[in-house]
């Protein structure tokens, strides 16, 4: 069987097994049509004056006479610099909406928070969550039921995925996606990595190291690493909710701005044709975004938001799903942590463009999909050019450096960047596109923990100088929110160089900036629920191995049923934290998309 048949295979059996939900979905989007039409029409004198009293008069007679109406949902802050060019975008909307005698109007702003501030912070433990209280203001903003399109502006880690949700929720409609586009390369990320173990050992003072992130970190745009705000973009471009070349094209240039007035345009003549969002997103669709995200060794949590952002439009993906493409997906992107380059440089060397002409022409992703240009994915592949102030895909992407991008018959590794991991402690996954032995086998002992900051301490009194299988539980979703353990990378960085085996199993989430050493994570069911991650024991014998994809304790079963969870209670008082029990309370696991949304 070829690739492209056994893609094919795992695509039928997604539809197949998702042919209920998929039609109540669909029937769901076309009532909303019947009714969103009838609303407008039938809609009060008031209501309607409220809805456009800000608009001039021109506009408001315009609304009037049935002059389409663009809804803009905005994620922009400028705490975050992915989310800082975001402020002036609804202006060149708004502007373009007129010269195409259409009204645009903003209908929401959703929070953003920044998982590079809450780092290792209480805050963190929102972050999660964040994606469906985004999913959820998505939906107030739409809900004004005015909107013939939309467009969702977005970039970073839970926020695009929340767009998605709630964008979903109004899939009757055409909707777009914008980005903001990255930062300039500022220090290297190696270098950069390379500072952050200095600081740990004790080589460098604290305004050292700050200088060093700020040297990194220097701008508006998005942080230039290849982690989840970023491998969003790349999924979201090859699933053609927004135009090509747009992920990684710079805000403050004109090509960005012709980006920009061109998905206006795109979401107009969706609308002349009576196109909608979830009627675009089939099965094919969610499958080149998954092929996307293995191809390029994107982060981890898109393996939550994926199928959590899939069950919105009515199709239920798995992690089996997940692993069975990894297994035939090769991998042919080398950006950083997998490799030295950053954004920029992927960009330079060919870009999405490449990366989607590689697996399109290797047999990976389907052609004939539905994007915000229209049929095909084609045109996806081709370079972005510009021409007497005009944007064109004429010509096919060429690969400029192949140690960033490849094809798919000299890939970087035969299969994907993820996999799926199974034993007696529990399910979960592990990044191996940025392991230097990805069938590596690991036989150590256990040190558990129940919070980073356990294993700094254990770090800081030498107690971790030996090969380790660092345990860290009750990180999950219902135990804490699941936050992002990024602090432990550069104490595994030291203790690698001292020359340790160094591993992590944890129910918790690393960012997709990680990945340089064996982390079993997302382990579920989580220890809060439960599960046998919460019953290992100090010096517990763990095998790791990658070869096989297993996970396991050295405790027979019966053993291991004696055994109790061990979990200490986990404060959920400050930085708002306490508003969210409901959330804890009702989320449901990772490999059903760790959402609050039946």
């Amino acid at each position: 069987m070829t690739a492209k048949q056994e893609i094919q295979k795992i695509a039928n059996d997604i539809e197949s097994r998702s042919r209920d939900l998929r039609k109540s979905y669909l029937g769901k989007i076309n009532q909303q049509k019947i009714d969103s039409s009838k609303a407008k029409s039938n809609m009060g004198c008031s209501n309607f004056a409220h809805a456009f009293a800000a608009c001039d008069k021109g506009q408001q007679s315009q609304a009037a006479d049935g002059a389409p109406v663009i809804g803009i949902v905005n994620a922009y802050n400028d705490m975050l610099s992915a989310h800082e060019p975001l402020k002036d975008y609804p202006d060149i909307i708004k502007e373009t909406a007129i010269k195409n005698n259409s009204i645009a109007r903003v209908a929401a702003g959703v929070p953003a928070m920044c998982d590079g501030i809450t780092q290792g912070e209480p805050g963190m433990e929102l972050s999660l969550f964040s994606r469906d209280v985004i999913a959820m203001s998505t939906a107030v903003g739409f809900s004004h039921n005015v909107f013939d399109a939309g467009l969702c502006l977005g970039v970073c880690d839970k926020i695009v995925p929340g767009l998605v949700i709630g964008a979903l929720s109004f899939g009757h409609l055409p909707i777009g996606f914008i980005p903001a586009g990255p930062m300039s390369t500022g220090l290297s990320n190696k270098e950069k990595a390379e500072n952050r173990k200095k600081f740990t050992a004790g080589e460098i003072d604290r305004s050292a190291l700050i200088a060093s992130e700020q040297a990194s970190y220097h701008s508006s745009g998005t942080c230039t690493f290849y982690g989840t705000a970023n491998t969003n973009q790349l999924i979201i471009e090859t699933m053609g909710l927004q135009l090509p070349s747009a992920s990684f094209t710079p805000p403050g240039t004109n090509t960005r701005k012709l980006l920009i007035e061109k998905t206006v345009t795109s979401v107009l003549d969706l609308n002349k044709k009576d196109s909608s969002l979830g009627e675009m997103l089939d099965v094919k669709s969610w499958v080149n975004g998954l092929v996307a995200l293995l191809g390029s060794g994107g982060s981890t949590n898109l393996t939550i938001h994926m199928l959590a952002m899939a069950r919105a439009g009515g199709f239920h993906i798995t992690l089996d799903d997940i692993n069975a493409l990894s297994n035939i997906v090769p991998t042919i992107a080398s950006v950083y942590p997998n490799g030295s380059a950053d954004v920029n440089e992927f960009h330079n060397a060919g870009g999405v463009a490449s990366l989607i002409g590689s697996l399109l022409d290797g047999g990976y992703l389907f052609d004939d999909v539905s994007t915000i240009l229209g049929s095909g994915l084609e045109k996806y592949a081709n370079k972005l050019e510009v021409k007497d102030n005009n944007l064109y895909w004429e010509n096919r992407s060429v690969i400029k450096d192949q140690s960033i991008i490849r094809d798919t018959n000299n890939p970087f590794r035969s299969s994907g960047g993820i996999k799926v991991i199974d034993g007696n402690i529990g399910r979960g996954i592990i990044k191996v596109s940025a392991l230097e032995d990805s069938e590596k086998k690991i036989t150590a002992p256990a040190k558990v923990f129940q919070s980073q900051e356990e294993v700094i301490q254990a770090f800081e009194n030498d107690e971790l100088n030996a090969d380790t299988i660092v345990v860290i539980k009750g990180q999950g979703p219902s135990a804490n929110g699941m936050p992002e353990l990024h602090k432990l990378t550069s104490i595994v960085g030291v203790l690698r160089a001292r020359g340790h085996e160094i591993a992590l199993v944890t129910d918790g989430r690393m960012s997709g900036a990680s990945g340089s050493f064996p982390a079993i994570i997302h382990i579920h069911p989580e220890a809060a629920k439960g599960g046998n991650i919460g019953k290992i024991r100090d010096n517990d014998s763990l095998t790791i191995n990658l070869a096989t994809g297993n996970l396991d304790i050295d405790l027979s079963e019966d053993e291991l049923n004696l055994r109790s969870v061990e979990l200490n209670p986990i404060s959920q008082e400050g930085v708002g934290r306490e508003l969210f029990n409901i959330f804890r309370n009702s989320v449901t696991d990772v490999d059903d998309g760790a959402s609050v949304f039946d």
